[in-house]
């Protein structure tokens, strides 16, 4: 089975004011992640967050990724202009073509993007794994981020389909 590190949106975006929850964490983390799964010799995959009249603006600084985890050629990079990456765009087909099965999801914003990508995920049958500590988000009006996070990962955990482990113990 083929699997991949997919990396949903860890745009610079993410470091405005206020920057996300533990972003320079994360950042570091899934730079880490990348490096283990560059070495295992498991494909990179990137969806970037692109849209017009925001700070997710093609082709401004912060819609491009940081420069300690920007792709390199030869990675899939996958824009999208919804919360799903697999909302009108050539996403699913291009993992298919990889003959990616399996995702090790990481990135930005757990409660939108994150929970959009996953749960559409392991509805196609991909087999979803979510890195627990490689996520982020803001806090809200209503919850603050590590509550969001902790909520997030309690309920991808009760799915049945989706599997929820820290960076730690992950097989690469």
């Amino acid at each position: 089975m083929q699997s991949a590190l997919l990396i949903i949106d860890f745009q610079n975006a993410i470091f405005t004011e206020p920057a996300a929850w533990q972003a320079d964490l994360v950042l570091q983390r899934i730079q880490q992640l990348i490096a283990r799964a560059r070495q295992a010799g498991m494909p990179v995959v990137y969806v970037q967050h692109d849209e017009a009249g925001t700070i997710w603006e093609h082709g401004s600084q912060t819609w491009q990724f940081p420069a300690a985890i920007t792709p390199l050629p030869g990675d899939f990079v996958s824009p999208k202009q919804h919360s799903s990456a697999f909302q009108n765009s050539a996403f699913q087909a291009g993992l298919a073509e990889r003959g990616i099965q399996k995702v090790f999801v990481c990135g930005y914003a757990t409660e939108f993007c994150m929970d959009s990508n996953i749960r559409q995920a392991a509805s196609l049958n991909i087999y979803t794994v979510v890195i627990s500590d490689a996520h982020t988000t803001r806090n809200r009006p209503h919850m603050d981020a590590p509550k969001i996070i902790e909520h997030h990962n309690w309920v991808w955990s009760e799915m049945g389909q989706i599997d929820v482990v820290p960076a730690d113990s992950l097989p690469f």
